[in-house]
């Protein structure tokens, strides 16, 4: 839903014509006004965290089968496949997938990266860093 508001109007002491950018159509000098403007969007789905010790990507496949799952390495890039099979839902048929890429970091160990599903149904993709040689641990 789309609010139209003055430009000279303040509601609560926001003053909209500093917070929101002209309206594209018309020479009103009104403004629309979009919560995802105001609101960054944020990720339910998946998650990465990267520092000293390794790269880690977490992504929600509940609605996966471990064996429905592809998870491969492409470039500097994981990549993550999900496709299920055909369902027969009512009168049709659906297919759900999804592809997911993420830029694997500089200083990764690519060889030694590792993927498994959580019981919560939680893709866990991870990798650790390259160990230099001022870094390893001497045994």
């Amino acid at each position: 839903m789309d609010f139209i508001v003055p430009p000279t109007m303040t509601t609560g002491g926001i003053q909209w014509d500093k917070v929101l950018p002209p309206r594209l159509n018309g020479s009103h000098g009104y403004y629309n006004w979009s919560p995802s403007l105001l609101i960054p969007e944020t990720d339910n789905v998946s998650s990465v965290h990267c520092d000293d010790i390794g790269f880690t990507v977490q992504v929600d496949v509940k609605q996966f089968n471990p064996e429905d799952l592809l998870v491969k390495v492409v470039g500097d890039f994981v990549e993550v496949q999900g496709k299920h099979k055909e369902l027969k839902e009512g009168h049709g048929f659906t297919t759900l997938q999804f592809n997911r890429r993420y830029r694997i970091p500089k200083g990764v160990d690519i060889m030694a990266l590792e993927s498994a599903v959580s019981p919560e149904g939680i893709l866990i993709i991870s990798a650790p860093m390259l160990q230099t040689e001022s870094t390893r641990c001497l045994t």
